[in-house]
């Protein structure tokens, strides 16, 4: 199974964005999607891959977080 990892496009330099994961950055090819500072986005295997709006990232963080807390519990 795969999954992309929500961040938030910090910044952008040519393609490459420095995404913003709660406080980790990382940087990311935005060369299949076209994005901006301020964009949330999905990012797999170092590829951004979808824009998503803020309540969706902020849904799926919140969702990663809980399926953490289990898998310690």
């Amino acid at each position: 199974m795969c999954v992309a990892a929500p961040g938030l496009v910090r910044s952008l330099d040519n393609n490459i964005a420095k995404i913003d994961y709660s406080g980790n950055i990382v940087e990311a090819n935005a060369g299949l999607v076209k994005v901006e500072p301020g964009d949330y986005v999905l990012v797999h295997a170092g590829l951004v891959i979808q824009k998503i709006n803020e309540r969706e990232a902020k849904e799926m963080t919140e969702l990663f977080n809980t399926l953490e807390e289990l898998g310690n519990a």
